[in-house]
């Protein structure tokens, strides 16, 4: 791969200073993708040995977020949640320490609107401009680029780093003021959760009368109720196949910030607090290393099937 990235490497894309701050599962997959398009890459992770990867091809590996700001124009944080990203962005050796002009932060993590907007705030507040650009889709989709990214914040300035963006996402929402991007995504995370609540019981309820649950799949994926997930994941689910991609344990964190978020805003959503539960006993069980999808073994473990 290595070869790979020096031979597409792009001068004019060399350009534009790049710092991605979390570079767990999805960071690593972004910032390999960035390096390939021929970006400089500077990378910071608390866990130091999950940057080898993107060291290994090119990237600048450095010591606080302070000097991932101090050597990039846009700086893209990909981290747990709101707490992390407060942390890093403002705690000892922060993002704000080093400031300079110019320097934008693209958060890519999954958090409220609410906390998003304060964010942005405190940040004006050291005159530095945030956009939320979180995305849909795994790092088998964003190591070629082709998430699906929702922007909100200053247009401008997202239009002066839109070609990074696009080399990130092969498909683009730009949705308007601070803090929305991040509301649409936790629309989308409510359902993959209520997707994979619903094959995980179809199948289930299938096994019960001793039918094979992937006649079920096959029947279901004729029809228009169909979905990327019924196509690919559901089959490995069948199979007791797990790896994560999007480990349960990040969903039920977004479940509860969905549940939050939903409080704060007045509204009422009775089928995401239920499985919010769902997913905490699947916790307690221990399927939390897992994929998503693995509430599927939750649910046949509580069935004892």
């Amino acid at each position: 791969m290595k070869k790979d990235i020096k031979k597409k490497y792009n001068k004019k894309n060399g350009n534009i200073k790049i710092g991605i701050i979390g570079t767990g599962i999805l960071g690593n997959a972004v910032g390999l993708n960035l390096l390939k398009s021929g970006f400089n890459v500077t990378a910071y992770n608390r866990t130091k040995e999950k940057t080898n990867e993107l060291k290994k091809h090119g990237a600048k590996i450095a010591e606080s977020p302070k000097i991932v700001a101090e050597n990039s124009d846009l700086v893209i944080i990909i981290v747990k949640d709101a707490n992390a990203v407060k942390k890093i962005a403002f705690g000892k050796k922060g993002i704000r320490f080093g400031n300079h002009n110019g320097l934008t932060v693209a958060d890519m993590s999954t958090i409220s609107p609410i906390e998003s907007k304060e964010i942005t705030k405190k940040f004006l507040e050291h005159k530095i401009i945030k956009l939320d650009t979180p995305v849909m889709g795994g790092p088998n989709v964003a190591i070629i680029g082709e998430l699906v990214l929702m922007a909100s914040g200053d247009k401008k300035t997202f239009n002066k780093f839109k070609k990074v963006f696009e080399k990130i996402a092969n498909k683009i929402f730009y949705l308007g003021e601070s803090g929305t991007a991040h509301l649409v995504k936790l629309a989308m995370n409510l359902q993959i959760t209520m997707l994979a609540l619903a094959l995980s019981e179809g199948i289930t309820l299938v096994r019960s009368s001793k039918a094979n649950p992937k006649i079920f799949l096959d029947i279901l994926n004729s029809t228009y109720f169909k979905t990327g997930m019924s196509e690919k994941k559901a089959y490995k689910m069948i199979q007791n196949e797990f790896n994560p991609t999007f480990t349960l344990a990040n969903l039920k964190k977004d479940i509860s910030t969905i549940t939050k978020t939903s409080k704060s805003l007045g509204i009422n959503l009775p089928m995401i607090k239920k499985a919010e539960q769902i997913y905490q006993n699947a916790l307690t069980q221990g399927f939390g290393d897992i994929d998503y999808t693995g509430i599927l073994a939750h649910i046949r473990k509580i069935n004892d099937r």
